[in-house]
């Protein structure tokens, strides 16, 4: 099973290279980040004809996530995370599929910091953080996946000595990842790829693609149920260079059927 999250940034403008993507890709299930559109104009009939059923929560201009499932329609147990009645930015959206409880989310920026936006950001992570640890005590496979805004350690970042006072690499913010993961959330692509620099985003200014100076933000988090099916993981990095495409790549993980199972001991 072929999970995926993609930050398209515009659904609509971008549609072209997310259709050829998931032809070529052939993904099982998909989360979209950044949508940038209300639910009226969400490009739902292109993405059926696709073979995607879908379901959506859209923003106008600003936000918005999705969760797209090859020849099914995802089974949603949640819009929006609990905590914040007030909060209706489009930044979670969680669904069942093929056994798997997904949670695609879209973590705010946060910039400029310290202001506002960070304040708002640490207190959405905060209330993500409350939720996961919910969802751990369900003891179902579940994985967190989307835009996180977060370079978690130096590796995530080309050149870190530039980002320390950035909202996506802040001690607060890394702190706070680091608080999800002791859950017993495992980072899938860092733990197939402890030591190798991946990039999930590279912005559209100074050249930064052609460069390799990317950030690693895009991140899949697995439940303890879920970690032992993990075989593959990586980013369809040649995406960021197709014309008018996103400034991040579609990030994946691959997982086997069925858990592995564990040798009984000798009695």
């Amino acid at each position: 099973m072929k999970i995926a999250s993609y930050n398209v940034n515009g659904v609509n403008g971008r549609l072209p290279v997310l259709l050829r993507w998931l032809k070529e890709a052939e993904p099982d299930v998909v989360c979209l980040q950044e949508l940038k559109s209300p639910e009226e104009k969400l490009p739902v009939a292109a993405i059926e004809d696709a073979g995607y059923g879908a379901i959506w929560q859209g923003q106008k201009s600003w936000n918005g996530v999705a969760i797209l499932a090859k020849d099914a329609v995802p089974v949603e147990t949640r819009r929006g995370l609990p905590g914040d009645p007030d909060d209706t930015h489009s930044r979670y959206l969680e669904a069942a599929v093929n056994g798997i409880l997904i949670g695609c989310l879209y973590l705010p920026n946060g910039n400029p910091a310290p202001g506002p936006k960070f304040d708002y950001k640490l207190k959405w992570f905060d209330r993500f953080i409350k939720h996961a640890k919910s969802l751990l005590k369900q003891k179902v496979p579940v994985v967190l996946a989307g835009d996180y805004n977060v370079m978690p350690t130096d590796l995530d970042v080309y050149k870190p000595e530039s980002w320390r006072d950035d909202a996506l690499f802040r001690p607060e913010v890394r702190e706070a990842f680091q608080k999800l993961l002791k859950q017993g959330w495992t980072d899938a692509i860092r733990t197939l790829h402890p030591d190798e620099r991946i990039y999930t985003f590279w912005d559209y200014f100074r050249n930064s693609f052609a460069r390799n100076a990317g950030l690693r933000i895009d991140h899949f988090l697995l439940s303890e149920e879920l970690a032992p099916r993990l075989l593959r993981a990586g980013v369809d990095k040649e995406v960021r260079g197709w014309e008018k495409t996103s400034d991040h790549a579609p990030t994946w993980i691959e997982l086997a059927g069925k858990p592995k199972r564990k040798r009984a001991a000798k009695e």
